[in-house]
């Protein structure tokens, strides 16, 4: 019998190799930055093409590589981070397992230019697929130019895999955001295809607090330096530091917790309740805060080789963190006023006024009395009373009627029978009473066959989508114009995708009369939503773009209608009269496709008879 075991080809095994450490082009940013960090770099520059698809390259001025480090550097498993397996639990580096550059170069055209101090001439070298083109002396400046291009271009099936480039270029946007908010004394620049989105200056503080300050606000926009509240605490077993977002201003949407351990960015489901629990109270239902915090650990006391990408950690004390994680932010939002101090023996209208609370005395208000005044005596007024009932009478005179007394009774007999009427119409709709809610949430309505319970949230959100769709396809959603323009501030990466989608939100009843860096200037909305609920729909509109961008036009206003019809349906918990409910279970019927919400969610549960008698019988 023949043997079937033997040894993968080095090019399929550094194609494998390269599928799991790079799985889009966000993977290759990551790395590239990460070792332009570890190069001590004062400067990084990041030019991406076609959202990474034609090329990522990362220019710094750090030590740079020798002509044989520069080679060296492509093969597997080769790194200057680690020398033992010891050091795999003291690592004070970002990168270690030496696979990044060979499985970026197995799948890409990779061209390095680097040069080192010491030397006069720097060198060239080129990999195609993994093959070794060409090395060759050449006059560059201090550091590393690393140019990867046409990535997938041998794995067109990983290559088809790729989202849209909407999609892509998010994905690197934050990749970049992980890397530059970790590092505020490097000098971060970001170019997209040609086109400069970040440029954030290397911190000049020599406080670190400023330094990151200065980084988030750069990076989340001009706005987000009011809503941060500093948080600062030091352990034997934590040192935690960074900002949270005081809670008026969380937002429906994610993605601005971040979590950093030993300048490494990373992900935590357990330390996000830490998080959100220390918030208990002082949060709507849905809202999520912001957080950028910084910890610092013993490097012997985590594991941060349990995942390909290293964004999970596994503690040794998790719970010992998550406490002092969670005490920590509750102290900071108490110490800043954030969080509400209630005390419920108080009582409120003893308090002091403001005005008077730094007053050494308090003048007592003067009291008159009419010593002549006796209340027995029917004539022979004094003279207050003579002004008293002076007043009465003028009072008197706006009765023009001879028998005030009879209007009166009048008023209250016709009084008297609008309330019976009213009464009389309540018990004759309670009478017919045909649906009735269910915990604020659910209609409950009887058919022939037994009944109908139906989810009054995903039932709203059909109609609401179904009418939309109708309008904007066909002549646009009604628009109202404002009588001043209304500035709704959001972020940088924001401002990309509203450019993208401008067009389409204008037929949605959105008119932007001018776009900024960080703002949006609108001169109409729909005539569907408040004012006030502007800021929020368009927050949760750009927030569905991010996780799902479509490539065609259709698609766009699909997804608009999608977004409008969900911030704007009735939510759970609303009450509703019966006629509202009866509205709802005739319009949701009425629907071409009633059984499920734009999202896929079912609407409707019907219960016949002979279930409901199951249960009764069981």
């Amino acid at each position: 019998m023949s043997d079937f075991i033997r040894l993968l080809p080095e090019n399929v095994a550094n194609q494998i190799a390269a599928g799991e450490v790079v799985q889009r082009p966000s993977s290759v940013v990551k790395e590239l930055l990460e070792n332009a960090v570890d190069a001590d770099a004062s400067t990084i520059r990041l030019i991406i093409k076609d959202a990474g698809r034609s090329l990522i390259q990362v220019i710094d001025n750090g030590k740079g590589m020798s002509t044989s480090d520069a080679k060296m550097a492509f093969e597997r498993h080769a790194t200057s981070k680690i020398q033992s397996a010891n050091d795999l639990y003291d690592l004070h580096t970002n990168g270690f397992r030496g696979e990044a550059l060979a499985s970026i170069a197995a799948i890409a055209h990779v061209v390095l230019k680097t040069k080192i101090e010491e030397d006069e001439l720097g060198i060239e070298v080129r990999i195609n697929g993994g093959d070794f083109i060409s090395q060759q002396p050449l006059s560059v400046p201090v550091g590393s130019n690393f140019e990867v291009k046409n990535l997938f271009y041998n794995i067109p099936a990983r290559r088809n895999f790729l989202k849209s480039n909407s999609i892509e270029t998010r994905h690197i946007l934050d990749a970049f955001q992980r890397v530059a908010l970790t590092y505020p004394k490097i000098a971060f620049s970001l170019v997209h295809n040609e086109n400069e989105i970040f440029n954030l200056p290397a911190g000049s503080s020599k406080q670190w607090n400023t330094n990151t300050r200065q980084r988030v606000v750069s990076i989340m926009g001009k706005s987000t330096n009011e809503k941060l509240v500093p948080i600062n605490e030091e352990t034997d077993i934590l040192k935690i530091k960074g900002f949270i977002t005081k809670p008026s201003f969380a937002k429906k949407k994610k993605g601005e917790q971040f979590f950093f351990v030993n300048n490494r960015f990373i992900k935590s489901h357990y330390l996000h309740h830490a998080v959100m629990s220390a918030y208990d109270g002082l949060l709507n239902q849905g809202y999520h805060p912001s957080y950028f915090l910084y910890l610092e650990v013993p490097a012997n006391s985590i594991d941060i080789n349990i995942h390909p990408t290293k964004t999970e950690v596994k503690f040794d004390n998790e719970r010992d963190l998550y406490a002092i994680i969670r005490s920590t932010i509750k102290h900071s939002l108490g110490q800043y006023n954030v969080s509400p101090s209630l005390d419920f023996d108080r009582d409120a209208s003893l308090d002091t006024p403001y005005a008077y609370k730094n007053k050494a005395y308090i003048n007592t208000p003067a009291i008159e009395i009419d010593q002549d005044f006796n209340p027995f005596k029917a004539e022979g007024y004094s003279k207050g009373n003579r002004q008293r009932a002076s007043k009465n009478l003028q009072w008197e005179t706006l009765y023009v009627s001879d028998h005030p007394e009879k209007e009166l009774i009048d008023n209250i007999t016709v009084d008297m029978n609008d309330v019976t009427q009213e009464l009389f119409e309540e018990a004759q709709e309670a009478a017919a009473l045909k649906t009735f809610q269910v915990q604020l949430k659910y209609i409950a309505s009887s058919i022939k066959s037994g009944m109908v319970l139906i989810d009054q949230n995903a039932a709203h959100q059909r109609i609401l989508y179904e009418e939309y769709l109708a309008k904007v396809t066909m002549e646009g959603i009604g628009h109202q114009q404002l009588l001043f323009p209304l500035k709704v501030t959001i972020s940088k990466n924001d401002i990309a995708i509203v450019k993208q989608i401008q067009q389409d939100l204008k037929s949605a009843g959105f008119h932007i009369s001018e776009i900024q860096e960080e703002a949006l200037v609108l001169n109409s909305i729909p005539n569907t939503i408040a004012e006030k609920e502007v800021i929020g729909v368009l927050e949760s509109l750009i927030d569905n773009f991010k996780n799902e961008v479509p490539e065609s036009s259709f698609s766009q206003i699909d997804l608009i209608t999608k977004s409008l019809a969900k911030s704007l349906a009735i939510k759970s918990g609303t009450p509703l009269n019966n006629k509202e409910q009866e509205n709802i279970l005739n319009k949701l019927f009425s629907c071409k496709e009633p059984n499920y919400s734009p999202f896929g969610k079912q609407t409707y549960v019907t219960l016949s008879l002979q279930d409901l008698e199951e249960k009764f019988n069981s």
